[in-house]
């Protein structure tokens, strides 16, 4: 179980403002703000009404134009009709004329000697301008001309008896037709906004749906519910909030459970000390001990309050770790001299239980720029923790060696070692504490988490892992 170094954090001021304000302004701030349905309903209904505003621009010009050539392929039929019976069967000649008369399509004619005549002076006018003088049977007219300020379309064909006829039709009657066409385009257009609408406010709702379920899950679970799930519904990216959530509830009820026995184990710690002082104290003010028993019952009531002091100071520290003032005093510092002052101390203490103890460490100078005091506490809690688990007769090793960017302090122990999962676990707060109380020495389930918190703000990373004298292992590197 490795933890990756990180920069070490310089002392800064702490936060400002009352604690839970910014929190309060949050939820304040959350509650001003519209709902993601209604933002989903807007947003489909803003987008539909464009796609209908830019769809019907389009299409009034596609639709004038379109209509505009319909006519003229209209007009060109009409014309080779028109051309044809008023060279062969007079009678209906008259008829089509009629009929064209009603479609507002006026009929110009040319005889064989060049004269232009029609009902309509403006038609003749425009088919006069078209080129309707020039039209033979090899070359047939297709115009279109401006006649004060109406455009006309202008189809001529050349007759058999040498003359000819135009048809003349206002542009005016293809831009009706392409009105027509765009109202109902249009109306097609509004109640494809009003449908919009309606799913607009349908699927926002379904979306919006499972959020608030988490939202609520959420809420519970500031206010102290552990029990709560969010239940997987609604698109993957939902699920997948819902399930974040729901690791976060497991999550939290697991560090609290760890909390509750933490506080337990310290509870004992505090309690066994004091009862000692205590029950000393009672002693002396009770003259039950006296004369040469009282020069050892001092040293007792000593030990004891050192060992409560210890204990306090550990607690403190734990603490404070999180905290932006948290001081660290960075220097130059050799860790060798320092790992040799540490082994004076704890080769006494490992001789005073049977415990072998024996250093390694390099003959030259290692220099970190790191705090000396945090390094030494860092030290003697790694010691302290193997030595407490060696029995007599059993190694306890401490080592320094150098890796590439950084130096690293270790101690390994010929004790019983631990699992696999006690390894990746061992730096949490008490987890070791609540696995082995009773069964093998402990202490307090604080010294490895205070460990772990002193040498992440150095800067460096810890680990745990099995030690070749057949105990454990425990790493803490420091950067370079």
């Amino acid at each position: 179980m490795t933890t990756p170094p990180g920069p070490a954090r310089p002392e800064s001021p702490p936060p400002r403002g009352p604690v839970g304000a910014g929190g309060g302004k949050v939820r304040r701030q959350a509650a001003q703000r519209s709902s993601l349905w209604v933002r989903t309903y807007v947003l489909g209904l803003v987008v539909a009404g464009v796609t209908a505003l830019v769809a019907g621009v389009v299409s009034v010009g596609l639709v004038i134009r379109q209509s505009r050539d319909v006519l003229r392929e209209q007009l060109s039929a009409q014309a080779d009709v028109v051309s044809a019976q008023l060279g062969d069967v007079p009678v209906a000649a008259r008829r089509v004329t009629e009929i064209l008369d009603r479609l507002d399509v006026d009929v110009v004619r040319r005889g064989p000697n060049g004269g232009i005549a029609g009902a309509d002076q403006q038609a003749v006018r425009a088919a006069r301008r078209a080129g309707f003088a020039k039209v033979t049977v090899d070359r047939p007219l297709h115009g279109r001309v401006t006649i004060a300020g109406v455009e006309f379309l202008v189809e001529g064909r050349a007759l058999a008896d040498r003359g000819a006829v135009a048809l003349v039709q206002p542009v005016d009657v293809a831009r009706g037709t392409g009105r027509e066409l765009l109202r109902s385009l249009l109306f097609a257009l509004c109640v494809g906004i009003v449908v919009a609408a309606i799913a607009g406010v349908v699927l926002a709702r379904l979306l919006a749906r499972p959020l608030r379920r988490t939202a609520e899950v959420a809420v519970s679970m500031s206010h102290g519910r552990r029990d709560l799930r969010v239940p997987p519904e609604g698109p993957k990216e939902l699920v997948e909030v819902g399930e974040s959530i729901n690791v976060l509830a497991d999550a939290l009820a697991r560090s609290e459970a760890r909390q509750r026995e933490f506080l337990l184990s310290v509870s004992h710690e505090l309690r066994t000390p004091l009862t000692a002082v205590r029950g000393f104290a009672e002693s002396l003010a009770d003259g039950v001990v006296t004369g040469a028993e009282v020069p050892a019952v001092g040293r007792t009531i000593e030990t004891e309050a050192e060992r409560l002091d210890q204990l306090v100071s550990d607690l403190l520290d734990l603490a404070r770790l999180g905290a932006d003032d948290f001081r660290l005093d960075l220097v130059d510092v050799d860790l060798t001299q320092l790992v040799a002052e540490s082994a004076r101390v704890w080769e006494s203490r490992c001789a005073a239980t049977g415990v072998l103890f024996r250093v390694e460490s390099p003959a030259g100078a290692v220099v970190v720029r790191t705090d000396p005091r945090r390094v030494r506490q860092v030290v003697d809690g790694l010691a302290s923790n193997a030595v407490r688990a060696t029995p007599a007769g059993a190694p306890v090793v401490l080592a320094l060696r150098t890796v590439p960017g950084a130096a690293v302090l270790e101690v390994r122990d010929g004790g019983p070692g631990l699992s696999e999962e006690d390894y990746r676990n061992a730096f949490q707060r008490g987890v070791l504490h609540s696995r082995y109380h009773g069964i093998r020495p402990g202490g307090t389930g604080i010294g490895l988490a205070l460990v772990h918190g002193l040498v992440t703000r150095l800067g460096g990373g810890v680990d745990a892992g099995p030690a070749p004298e057949g105990g454990a292992r425990f790493s803490a590197s420091l950067p370079r």
